[in-house]
């Protein structure tokens, strides 16, 4: 997928890319009420659902687990990766049947637009996965932009988290009692 990105964006013959990061909500209980197997299943079914609403053009991956990534070629703005992006969230939230019963799911996407979002590969799929945990937060089955400001926080959290691990460490901590 990343040299599929590279190439994509180093195509000047094409308008634009955008990157979808793509996570199975609460996918988890699957395999852990239903087996891994029953969980491979679902994934082969997520695969080809995939498969059934992208373009020619488009690209799909699965990252591992239940992550799954879409380098939408062509985009002219936006709202073309909007599309798609809504495309699969339909797609996948419609009842998945094997021969035991049927499974419901829902999908959260992150959206990366290049050069926007990221100027390769690497920082495309890492701003299109931090949307994606902000689709997560904002309550599942939907699609977020990435938007500067969302690394800010993330990096605001992990010095938040460094500091406070510092300060217990070095006993910075202690108990006031007011009645």
């Amino acid at each position: 997928l990343m040299k599929k990105i590279e190439e994509t964006r180093q195509d000047d013959t094409i308008a634009g890319i955008a990157l979808l990061f793509i996570d199975l909500d609460d996918f988890k209980t699957i395999n852990d009420g239903l087996g891994h197997a029953v969980g491979d299943e679902i994934l082969n079914l997520v695969a080809s659902r995939l498969r059934g609403v992208l373009r020619l053009r488009d690209t799909a991956a699965r990252l591992g687990g239940d992550e799954f990534a879409v380098l939408v070629a062509e985009v002219t703005n936006g709202h073309d990766a909007r599309v798609v992006a809504d495309n699969i969230i339909a797609a996948l939230s419609q009842p998945f049947v094997d021969a035991r019963q049927e499974h419901f799911l829902s999908a959260s996407v992150g959206i990366a637009v290049f050069p926007v979002d990221g100027a390769g590969a690497d920082e495309l799929l890492r701003n299109a996965d931090t949307a994606m945990y902000r689709a997560k937060e904002g309550g599942r089955g939907q699609s977020v932009f990435f938007e500067t400001q969302m690394n800010l926080a993330a990096l605001a959290r992990v010095h938040s988290e460094r500091d406070l691990r510092h300060a217990l460490a070095q006993r910075e901590f202690f108990l006031v009692y007011q009645p």
